[in-house]
């Protein structure tokens, strides 16, 4: 029996390297069929893989997240779908550079770098590239942002100034909010969330018009 078992160590080890061989074979197949990761893939990515993750906030153009002259921390659409989050200042909460409190049931207060207050002006926020900054104090209403969140492809936060690039509100950093595509959003879609303390449902619908341009609408409720 002695002399069987190094035989059967080694039938065991080719075995289990031919698995993980065509695991791996299986992996770059369906890579070059999609030609890029699904939200799930981030799990599995490593270090230098995530620093290549695309991020187009800093320099106003898509660029490698490692490459970027910035400190930026990227909220992945894997993220927004684990959190459980029904709101875009609850999401916030996952940025560890940010400073989020909730004041009561409408209000937020959201900050970086200190000076937080519902009034708070030294922060812009984008979404898809276009600031929803209110003229009354150059600040934001977070109640009155309510993105269906199922369609929030990535949300890029940047620490520090960047005023240079993105105007006087950016002086402690910049929010940018990035939905998907209509295109990617065809069909119809219900949402429905209950707790102890908020209930909520939404539903949204996409289609196209022709190869070229294609729509979405989405209506939203909640009680509390």
């Amino acid at each position: 029996m002695g002399r069987w078992r190094p035989a059967a160590v080694l039938v065991s080890r080719l075995v289990a390297a031919a698995c993980v061989t065509l695991k791996v074979g299986a992996v770059i197949a369906a890579d070059a069929t999609t030609g890029s990761l699904s939200p799930a893939d981030f799990s599995r990515m490593s270090l230098e893989d995530l620093a290549n993750v695309e991020i187009s906030s800093v320099s106003k153009r898509p660029e490698r997240l490692s490459n970027a002259a910035a400190s930026v921390y990227v909220i992945t659409r894997e993220d927004i779908h684990r959190s459980g989050s029904t709101s875009i200042p609850e999401l916030l909460r996952l940025a560890p550079n940010l400073q989020v409190a909730r004041v009561d049931s409408s209000q937020y207060a959201i900050s970086s770098r200190g000076f937080n207050s519902t009034t708070a002006n030294k922060l812009l926020v984008l979404i898809d590239g276009r600031s929803i900054y209110t003229p009354l104090f150059s600040g934001v209403f977070w109640d009155a942002q309510d993105t269906f969140i199922e369609d929030i492809e990535r949300i890029e936060v940047i620490s520090g100034p960047g005023g240079t690039l993105w105007g006087a509100n950016a002086v402690n950093g910049v929010i940018n909010i990035i939905t998907r595509h209509s295109r990617d959003t065809a069909g119809a879609l219900v949402s429905i969330g209950a707790g102890n303390d908020e209930r909520g449902a939404g539903v949204r619908y996409g289609g196209k018009l022709n190869e070229d341009t294609s729509f979405r609408i989405y209506a939203k409720g909640f009680r509390a």
